[in-house]
C-alpha cells in the first residue's frame, strides 16, 4: 500500500515556508497602512497551522521516497501551494472570486505571468509584492525540480541531466545539498544585482525589487498594467532583457563557472543553440519591423530583442503591443513561445535540449534513408544518446502537442475566438503569459474569459510547468496498483 506520510510531511514543510513568505507582504502593507495586512496575516496563520499539523502527524524516522511517491508529491505540492497562495487574492480588497484568485496564484507559482487583475497601478503594495514572491519562489522551485526530481523520474528526457551519472569533473559541487545551497545563493545574488541595476536605471525602488524577482524567475508579473512599457526606458529594457536571458541558462553551469571552469557556459550545446536561435529571430524580426513599419532600426532592435526574449523564455513582459506589427511578427511570436530556455533554468516550454535531441533523431533517420545499411548514432553534447532518452523526448513532444490541441479545442468550445483560444492554450501550456489578439494579447488580460476557461488554463499551466508526464501519469490506473 502506498505510504502518503512522506508526501504529506514535505507538503507540510512547504506550507510552513509559504506561511513565512506571506509575512513579508503583510509587513509591507502594514508599513504603508493598507488593511490587507490582516488578510496576509490570517492566510499565513492558516498556512502555518495546516503545514504544522501535517509535519507533526506524518513525521517518520527515515524519509525515503519511491518514484510513485515523488510523482504524487510533485503534482500535489504545486496544487496545494497554489490553493493556499490564492487566499490573499480572494480576500484582499481586489474582491476577486476564488476562480480568479486560483488562476492568478497558479500563474504566479508556475511563472506563467497571465493575469486577471485590472488596475495594477493602484493595487495594494502587498498584493503586488505577493505576486512577485510567488513567481520568485516558483522559479527556484523549478530549478530544484529540474536538477533533483525530474532526472530521477526520467521525465521527458531529463535523465540526461542526472547528477549521479556524471563524472566528478562534471559536478559543480560534490554533494546535492551543496548544489542546492549554491543555486539558492546564486539565485538570490542575481535578484539583488538585477534590483540594484533597475533602481540605478531609474525604476522606483519597490518596482525594481518586484521586477527583479520576476525577471530572474522569468515570470513576467509586473507592478503596472502596461508592464515594462510603462517605464519607457531603454536602459531598463536592456537590463531586463539580459536578466531574462540569464534566467534561461542552466544555473548549474553558473556554479561550474564560479568553481573555476570559466568556459562551462560557452561549451554547452544548449547555451550555444539558445543564443543562436534568439539572435537569429531577434535580427530577423528587427529588420522586418524596421522596413515594413518604417521604424528606426535601433528602435526596432530594442523592442524586438526585449519582446522576443520575453516570449521565448516564457517571461511574458511586454514593452509594446507586438500584435500590431503585422502578420509575420504575430506568427513568429506565436511559435517562439513554445521554444523555452535550457534545462536547469527557470524557463518553460519545450526547452532547447529537446529540440536538439529531435534534430539529432531526424538527422539519423535521414541518413538511414540515404544509406540503409549504415550505422548512425544520435549525439548530445558529444555523447551518444541512449534509446530511453530519445523515446522519452519523442513521447514528451507528442503529449505536449496533444495537450495543446485538446486545450485549444476546449477553449474554443467555450466560445473563444480562434486566435484567443489557440494563443491562450499556447501561453498556458508553455507558461508564457500574454497571448495574441485584442483580448489576451500584450495590451489585454484574461479577466474577461469565462470561469471554465480559467480553470482549464490553470490545468494547462500545471501540466506545462511539471513537464506533462508528471501530471498525466497520475491518471493511469496502473500507476495506483501495487
Amino acid at each position: 500500500m502506498l505510504d502518503f506520510r512522506p508526501i504529506l510531511f514535505i507538503i507540510g514543510i512547504l506550507l510552513s515556508t509559504l506561511a513565512i513568505g506571506m509575512v513579508i507582504p503583510a509587513l509591507v502593507d502594514l508599513y504603508y497602512g493598507h488593511p490587507d495586512w490582516l488578510v496576509f496575516s490570517a492566510a499565513s496563520a492558516v498556512s502555518l497551522f495546516i503545514g504544522g499539523a501535517l509535519i507533526m502527524m506524518n513525521r517518520t524516522d527515515h524519509l525515503k521516497f519511491t518514484s510513485r511517491q515523488a510523482f504524487i508529491l510533485t503534482t500535489a505540492s504545486w496544487l496545494v501551494l497554489t490553493a493556499v497562495s490564492a487566499l490573499p487574492f480572494a480576500f484582499s480588497d481586489l474582491d476577486m472570486s476564488y476562480t480568479d484568485a486560483f488562476f492568478e496564484a497558479m500563474s504566479g507559482i508556475s511563472t506563467t505571468g497571465s493575469t486577471v487583475i485590472v488596475g495594477l497601478d493602484g493595487a495594494a503594495p502587498g498584493i503586488l509584492l505577493w505576486r512577485a514572491l510567488l513567481q520568485w519562489l516558483g522559479g527556484i522551485g523549478i530549478i530544484v525540480m529540474a536538477i533533483a526530481v525530474m532526472p530521477m523520474l526520467r521525465v521527458g528526457g531529463m535523465q540526461l541531466f542526472r547528477m549521479e551519472n556524471s563524472d566528478k569533473s562534471d559536478k559543480a559541487f560534490p554533494r546535492a545539498t551543496q548544489i542546492a545551497v549554491g543555486i539558492a545563493m546564486l539565485y538570490l545574488g542575481f535578484t539583488v544585482l538585477c534590483a540594484i541595476l533597475l533602481w540605478w536605471a531609474g525604476m522606483p525602488g519597490f518596482d525594481a525589487i518586484a521586477h527583479a524577482m520576476t525577471t530572474v524567475a522569468t515570470g513576467g508579473f509586473s507592478t503596472r498594467d502596461a508592464s515594462v512599457g510603462h517605464f519607457d526606458n531603454a536602459a531598463i529594457d536592456v537590463i531586463i532583457t539580459l536578466g531574462m536571458a540569464a534566467g534561461a541558462l542552466p544555473f548549474i553551469l553558473y556554479l561550474q563557472t564560479l568553481r573555476g571552469r570559466p568556459f562551462s557556459l560557452f561549451q554547452d550545446g544548449q547555451v550555444r543553440t539558445f543564443v543562436a536561435i534568439a539572435l537569429t529571430v531577434i535580427l530577423t524580426v528587427a529588420f522586418w519591423h524596421s522596413s515594413t513599419n518604417d521604424v528606426a532600426f535601433l528602435t526596432a532592435l530594442r523592442y524586438s530583442a526585449f519582446n522576443i526574449i520575453s516570449v521565448m523564455t516564457g517571461t511574458g513582459y511586454a514593452t509594446t503591443d507586438y500584435g500590431l506589427w503585422g502578420p509575420f511578427a504575430v506568427t513568429v511570436f506565436f511559435f517562439v513561445m513554445f521554444i523555452g530556455g535550457c534545462a536547469g533554468s527557470t524557463t518553460c516550454g519545450v526547452k532547447i535540449f529537446r529540440l536538439q535531441v529531435l534534430y539529432e533523431i531526424a538527422k539519423v533517420q535521414l541518413n538511414h534513408m540515404l544509406r540503409p545499411h549504415g550505422v548512425f548514432i544520435a549525439y548530445y553534447n558529444r555523447k551518444p544518446l541512449s534509446e530511453d532518452v530519445t523515446e522519452s523526448v519523442l513521447s514528451f513532444f507528442f503529449l505536449f502537442v496533444f495537450c495543446f490541441v485538446v486545450l485549444a479545442a476546449s477553449l474554443g468550445a467555450m466560445g473563444l475566438d480562434f486566435i484567443t483560444a489557440v494563443s491562450s492554450a499556447g501561453t498556458a501550456i508553455a507558461n508564457v503569459g500574454p497571448g495574441l489578439g485584442p483580448i489576451v494579447g500584450p495590451s489585454g488580460n484574461f479577466a474577461t474569459l469565462p470561469d471554465g476557461a480559467k480553470w482549464l488554463m490553470s490545468i494547462g499551466m500545471l501540466i506545462g510547468r511539471l513537464e506533462v508526464f508528471t501530471v498525466l501519469v497520475l491518471f493511469f490506473p496502473a500507476f495506483w496498483r501495487d
